[in-house]
This record gives structure tokens, sequence and C-alpha cells, in this order.
């Protein structure tokens, strides 16, 4: 029998082919294959399986090959493929056509849950495969691809012996036995469809003032552009970015997909969710709020075998950088790149990994190091005043970089309310503002989603459709002209202005962009070079 496994690496992972030869010789197991540490003490986990489940492991020499064995393998998840393997060579198992198997073994010959299973399922389907044998913790995960491909079957299992039973059941009846181990997933109790829904993030209604910052984040939300918000802390920065997924239109099946095996991927599912079974597509765009403590491998991916890092797992979503200056310089300059192509390609020795990075960035700061620049309140007595020197403004404010800002379409200076604005009648409700939000996404996906890699998002527009795209009126052309020129724009940002006014435009649902739509557009671009536009913010 053709037995198969799978190793998380990169975006896509590796199936591997688990081959056993048993010769004569002096009792023994040797692994090849580039095997890494857990794969390599994967021997001694097996032996014990076999013999605590009331097997005879062969006193011969048994070599087990991984292929393709040019690439390295590392994690637990090959012990219940090894085990089955050696059945099947030494005839305790039938030999039939080709399964996947997962799964970490106990000494006591329990199979523990592992990480991928879902993207290993998605990967089996690509070659071919039609049967899958998952630990049990892992069954939920895996049964989200049985609803997208009906012909493939799971059969969840808790030991070695569970596993041995399935191979000789679906040898004798052609099928596996999915009934005898598997909670019944086929009424859609357990999959729901639901991860994170915006409940949890609360409301804009809740956010009193800060019309323009709202204003804001509707067009980031509506078109996927990225967006800088400044301003002396209390100004409610972090407290609106943190709504954003309230008002942000949910996924596509295959968008929902493609992001719950990335999550699948990076081992984001945990134990709570394992053990309740409840699992879902991820059909909410993901919202990723790393520390700023973060490291480079942690935000773009990288590591030994290569894993997805927040950006990746931000595709399709948001990437919020809370203290954004407080982030290493590094780090911020090294998403200039992701930003421009919607993928990251992580560059090995051996090989070369591409990682999709679809994110749009939102990033939230103070205007200088102490945060008072800009706050209400003149008399130094109040402790109000900012401190710091011009050159400690500017030093701070250069970590962001001119190129990585020139790639920020929207940027709000904002200051904190006053008293009027707090104790105000609040303003829209989230929902409200979804509503216009959603309707504009539905018309971006209706007019670009036969375009090649279906960017269906005015901020992943390529720069050569954006003139075919994006149709200016005679006055929107003028006023774009004296903007351009008086405001000394790049050719980025000219672009940038006029996706963000296709964006205005759809919010009104309009076909073409007219005068007004630009000025929004650039309105909202032309403040955030300088820390001390704050000030004329709150002039």
């Amino acid at each position: 029998m053709r037995v198969f496994s799978y190793v998380p690496f990169g975006a896509s992972g590796i199936v591997i082919k688990v081959e056993v030869d048993v010769r004569r010789g002096i009792p023994g197991v040797d692994i090849t294959g580039l095997a890494e540490g857990a794969v390599r003490e994967a021997r001694e986990r097996v032996r014990a399986a076999f013999r605590n489940s009331d097997y005879r492991f062969p006193l011969d020499r048994v070599l087990i090959n991984l292929a393709p064995a040019g690439l390295r393998k590392d994690g637990a998840a090959l012990d219940l493929p090894i085990a089955l393997a050696v059945m099947c060579a030494t005839g305790l198992a039938p030999q039939e056509e080709a399964v996947m198997v997962l799964g970490e073994l106990e000494l006591s010959g329990t199979v523990r849950p592992v990480r991928g299973v879902l993207a290993a399922v998605a990967a089996g389907i690509g070659e071919g495969i039609g049967d899958f044998i998952v630990p049990w913790e892992n069954a939920g995960e895996a049964e989200v691809l049985v609803r997208e491909h009906g012909s493939i079957r799971i059969a969840p299992v808790t030991t070695l012996r569970e596993a041995l039973h399935v191979l000789v059941v679906r040898s004798e009846t052609g099928t596996l036995p999915v009934s005898a181990f598997s909670p019944e997933y086929s009424g859609g109790e357990s999959v729901r469809g639901n991860r994170g829904l915006p409940a949890v993030w609360g409301d804009f209604s809740e956010v009193r003032g800060q019309d323009r910052y709202k204003r804001a984040l509707e067009l980031a939300a509506a078109g996927g552009h990225n967006l800088l918000v400044f301003g002396p802390p209390g100004a409610g920065k972090t407290m609106l970015a943190r709504r954003l997924p309230a008002i942000m239109a949910g996924l596509t099946s295959d968008e929902a997909v493609e992001v719950t095996r990335l999550h699948s991927l990076a081992g984001c599912f945990d134990r709570k969710s394992r053990e309740s079974g409840d699992f879902s597509l991820i059909t909410r765009p993901p919202f990723r709020s790393p520390h700023h403590s973060a490291s480079a491998e942690g935000i773009l991916g990288g590591g030994r075998m290569v894993r997805p890092g927040e950006i990746s797992l931000a595709h399709l979503g948001v990437l919020f950088l809370d203290e954004a200056p407080e982030f290493r310089s590094t780090v911020l300059q090294a998403l200039r790149e992701p930003l421009e192509d919607r993928v990251i390609t992580i560059s090995r020795a051996e090989s070369s990994i591409r990682l999709p990075a679809a994110f749009q960035l939102i990033m939230a700061a103070n205007a200088c190091p102490c945060g008072r620049l800009g706050a209400r309140g003149g008399d130094p007595s109040s402790g109000q005043v900012c401190l710091c020197s011009p050159e400690e403004v500017n030093r701070y404010w250069r970590r962001f970089g001119s190129a990585l800002l020139d790639r920020i379409e929207l940027r709000v200076p904002v200051i904190p309310p006053g008293l009027g604005e707090i104790t105000g009648r609040p303003g829209e409700t989230s929902a409200v503002i979804a509503g216009r939000v959603i309707r504009a996404v539905e018309i971006q996906r209706d007019r670009l989603g036969a375009l090649p890699e279906q960017p269906c998002r005015n901020a992943r527009l390529p720069a050569g459709l954006v003139e075919r795209y994006c149709p200016l009126s005679g006055r929107a052309r003028q006023a774009l002209g004296i903007a351009v020129s008086r405001l000394a724009l790049s050719g980025r940002a000219y672009h940038s202005i006029l996706r963000l006014a296709r964006t205005i435009a759809d919010l009104e649902g309009q076909d073409s962009i007219d005068k007004v739509h630009v000025l929004e557009a650039v309105e909202h671009r032309r403040r955030g070079d300088d820390p001390y536009d704050i000030l004329a913010e709150g002039c």
C-alpha cells in the first residue's frame, strides 16, 4: 500500500511518500530522506507504540525512506504513517490503494493531534488522494474540506489499533469506517463557518467624535487601502482601529479556504477548538495585531522549516501595527515589497518559498516620542505640552521612511475629542457602515472578478489597469492635475489617489469619478509625511 503523509513547509507544504523495506540483518531501524530530530526519534516512539498496542515489531533490518529525499522533514506528524507503512511491509496491514495518514504517536499507542491537517488534506486532494486517516482531535479541521470536495473520505482515529482497523475495513468493504470513530459532522452543527464574527470587536457608535478617522476606516474597509493614523494618546487611534473588522465584508468561499489553510499551516487552531470539534472556515477577514517586539521572522515568515508570518496570516485581511514606530526599523522597511507585490519570497540555500501576503496595513502612532505633540492644552502646567526637540521628533518619524509612507493611501492626523464630542450623540453604528462597505465590495468583485489573479479590490488594482477602471470626468482630471503638481506627488501616489477615488465613487454607487471624489482622496493623502501636520489638525 502506498502510504502518504505531509510536512508543513511554506505556503503549500510537502506531500511525503513513506516507503519501507524489511530485510534480514541485525535488528534496527534506519530512516533516510533528510529526516530531522523529531522524525529520527520516531523509530523509538513507533517501537514502543507497537509493543504497547500488542503488536510485534519486526526483528529485522527496517529501512524507512521519506520521499522526496532531497527536502528536509521535521515534526512528529510522520509517526503514525511510519507505523502503518511498517505494518503494510510486514503483512499486518493489507496492501491497498493510496491513503494519506497524519498523527503523532505516544508510547502507549495513542494518536496525538498535529498542525496543518486542513492544509494536508488540501494538498492530498491536489495529488489525487481520496482517503485520509487523521487524529480524532483534528477531525473537525479535516471535515471542513469534505463540504468542498464531497468525494473525499476522512477517518478519525485515537489509537494505532484503530488506524489498523480502518485499513482492514477499507480493504474488505472498499470504504473507510467513518461512522465507527467520527463525530456526526454531516448535520453541519460542528462546522458552522462563522469564525471571526465582528461582535467581539465593539461598535463604531461607542466611539464619540473622530468623524474623519471613521470615514478613513470606512474607505480602508471598502477598498482594501493602507492607513496611517497619528496623534497624541487618548485620541481613540487604537480603539477605532480594533473595530475595523466589524465593518469589513466577509470572504468569498475560495478566499475562506485559502485563509483557513494558511492558519492551519501555522498551527493557529487551539486545543480548545480541537477538543470541542468546533471547527469552521475562517469566513471573516483576519485581523492580526502583533506586539512591537516581534522579530522579522515572526512578521515576515521564515524559520528553519519555513512557516507563514504575520503578514501571511493577515492575507486578505488586516495587519495592525499599534505604536508602529516602536517596531524595528528593519521590520517596517521589509514590509515595502510585500505591500507592493502581495507575496513575500523567502530565499534559502536549498530553495525559495513564496508566501501569499495580500494584506492591508493599518498603522497607529504618536506624533512624537513623548506623545504630547498635538495634545489639547497649551499651558505647561497642564502637562500636555510636547517637550521633544525637533531633532527627536524627526528622528522618531524617520523610522517609517518615505518609501513606506508613499505606499500608504490614507493618512489621518487625530486629536483627542472635545467635551462636546464626548457628551454628544453617538454616531453611526457598525452595521450601517458595514452595509455601505459590503455594497461597495460587491461592486468591485463584479467589476474586477474576471481579471487575472482576481484582485477584486481597488487597492490591488495593477498600475497598468488603473486608467481603464478609474475613468475621470473632465473636472476631476483637472483637479487631480493641480494636486499632483502642487503636492509634488510620485507616480505611485498618483495611482493611489485614483484607486482611493474609485473606492469613494463605489461607496456612492457612481460609475465614474467626479471632482469631489478626487478632492476627498487628495485630502486623505496629503498629510502624514510630516509629524507637525498634527498641529494643523488642532487649529
